[in-house]
């Protein structure tokens, strides 16, 4: 069976890094009942060319605010959006979708950098530089990863990513689908707890299980 658990999500999704725990547990999860995992890049600001202006950036911080109070995850409000920033999600994004040729079970502790890195070091992680670093630190070979990463076939990837979330109607991220013999079931869209969560995937593996 090819069963997997499918998380649309963005690197530079705030509520994606709120859901980081949780998504977290859920693979821990799918992975002991044999299910495997499979990040999709949504694509949440794709492309962008302008700098943050303060009213855009203030809005953004207020929204990470409410994240970092319902979730819990950590934040440096300080460093974060400085003056000048352009908030393109694709290079991470590219990132994401890169390492998923090369090797497919570092994509998610890939992401997980990207987000300790850009929501609390308050880094840069549109540079591609930092993104070739972040894959190295995982034990990805530097000019393999670059290389990759700079190809028109891994850009053409990710466009491929955008547009698949784009044609199932995804408009929000988190997005958590479970997927059984091409056949889609939608966990959640939008944060949720764990303790929400769990059960209904846990249902979701009984029900493969009995099949």
């Amino acid at each position: 069976m090819n069963d997997r658990l499918l998380y649309v999500m963005d690197p530079m999704c705030s509520w994606c890094w709120g859901f980081a725990p949780v998504f977290d547990a859920l693979a821990a999860q799918a992975q002991s009942a044999g299910v495997s995992l499979h990040l999709v890049a949504g694509g949440l600001r794709p492309g962008t060319a302008q700098a943050l202006d303060d009213g855009t950036r203030d809005y953004i911080l207020k929204h990470w605010r409410a994240v970092a109070e319902r979730t819990g995850q950590a934040f440096d409000f300080d460093a974060a959006l400085p003056e000048g920033f352009v908030y393109d999600t694709e290079p991470a994004s590219r990132a994401l979708v890169t390492l998923r040729s090369l090797a497919a079970d570092k994509v998610w502790p890939l992401v997980q950098a990207i987000q300790q890195a850009f929501y609390v070091e308050g880094r840069d992680v549109t540079r591609p530089a930092l993104l070739v670093e972040l894959a190295e630190q995982l034990g990805v070979p530097r000019q393999a990863f670059a290389a990759a990463f700079d190809s028109a076939a891994q850009r053409a990837a990710t466009q491929a990513d955008f547009a698949w979330a784009q044609n199932l109607g995804i408009a929000g991220f988190p997005t958590l689908l479970a997927e059984r013999n091409g056949q889609l079931a939608l966990l959640t869209n939008g944060y949720q707890p764990l303790e929400t969560l769990a059960p209904l995937l846990g249902r979701w593996l009984e029900r493969r299980a009995c099949a």
